[in-house]
């Protein structure tokens, strides 16, 4: 589980010069942008904040999301 004072710093780094680029935490998982829908992985309880890895899964729906994440 992420730190509750992680998650207040933690922004979308595609978003966060433009827009707010906050992220919201789903299901200890996955972190999701609410400007991009960018879907950054948790894995091991460490943020993948890597734009590539969270556009792999911008399209899919949250409840689509393999619970945990699996890095291909």
């Amino acid at each position: 589980m992420l730190h509750p004072d992680l998650l207040e710093i933690l922004r979308c780094p595609a978003c966060a010069k433009e827009n707010k680029g906050e992220l919201t935490y789903y299901k200890e998982s996955w972190l999701i942008c609410n400007d991009c829908g960018r879907k950054y992985p948790v894995v091991d309880d460490i943020p993948v904040m890597l734009i590539d890895e969270g556009s792999k899964w911008i399209t899919a729906e949250p409840e689509s999301l393999q619970i945990p994440p699996v890095l291909e």
